[in-house]
């Protein structure tokens, strides 16, 4: 390729998965792992794919990622979840992309889609996300969770998936869960966000609505019913556990 790219990623104890998303990064000219102290044989598997890995305490997801970054050598970045494996078709349409001469573009949208008990879920079909990108063009930003990459200059948008398998069982979904609330509640009382409990109130019924209807998560049985139910279920904890921080801090 005429552009050379690092592969990035974060990682904890992901070793259920990140050997998928590993050997779909094999044609990288790097991968550097951020690891934030695993225990099971994720350690095993990066070196098999011979990983730069470093090891750094989590402490918000944006930081871990910048961090991330700033271990790359090459200036294009493909930043990927431990959870995320790319499609054979979305690997050779970034690999034609780094083989030209000239990329006028400063990043790339890649569709992302969430398979949930098995099944494809409708609402997180082809959801593009911002994941190859010239990191003299921009950066991640330091929220705690949901951060995002910003690009100055043209973004434009792959056509192959990459499938996401955010969720071992349920299990882990309510760990996760768990934390994302967590992470995101203590971040709004960081900046003075507020939300009235009215508010907290109707926002599950809407929610529901929002993905299992008009989203389409019916389509989906089962498996969109309880996608729906959850997705609506978060913003209530995430808002609850915010009123809670500020009581305590009365």
């Amino acid at each position: 390729m005429s552009h050379k790219v690092s592969a990035v990623l974060i990682a904890y104890n992901e070793a259920n998965i990140i050997e998928e998303t590993l050997k779909a990064l094999t044609w990288c000219d790097e991968i550097v792992v951020v690891d934030s102290g695993s225990t099971d044989k994720s350690q095993e598997i990066y070196a098999k794919y011979n990983c730069k890995v470093l090891v750094r305490e989590f402490d918000g997801f944006g930081t871990q990622k910048d961090f991330a970054f700033s271990q790359a050598k090459n200036d294009w970045i493909l930043s990927m979840d431990a959870d995320e494996v790319l499609s054979k078709k979305l690997q050779d349409e970034i690999q034609e992309v780094l083989s030209q001469e000239t990329i006028q573009e400063s990043a790339f949208n890649l569709p992302r889609t969430l398979i949930f008990l098995d099944k494809r879920i409708s609402s997180e079909t082809k959801t593009p996300c911002l994941r190859l990108f010239n990191k003299n063009k921009g950066g991640v930003t330091l929220d705690k969770v949901h951060e995002t990459i910003r690009v100055e200059g043209k973004i434009s948008n792959f056509k192959n998936e990459m499938l996401h398998y955010s969720y071992r069982n349920i299990h882990d979904y309510f760990n996760k869960f768990n934390r994302y609330t967590t992470l995101a509640s203590e971040e709004y009382i960081e900046n003075g966000k507020s939300k009235s409990k009215f508010m907290i109130i109707v926002r599950l019924p809407i929610t529901f609505i929002q993905f299992y209807i008009i989203r389409g998560c019916f389509l989906n049985g089962f498996a969109g019913f309880i996608w729906s139910l959850f997705s609506a279920f978060y913003p209530v904890v995430k808002y609850t556990k915010l009123v809670e921080l500020k009581m305590q801090r009365k």
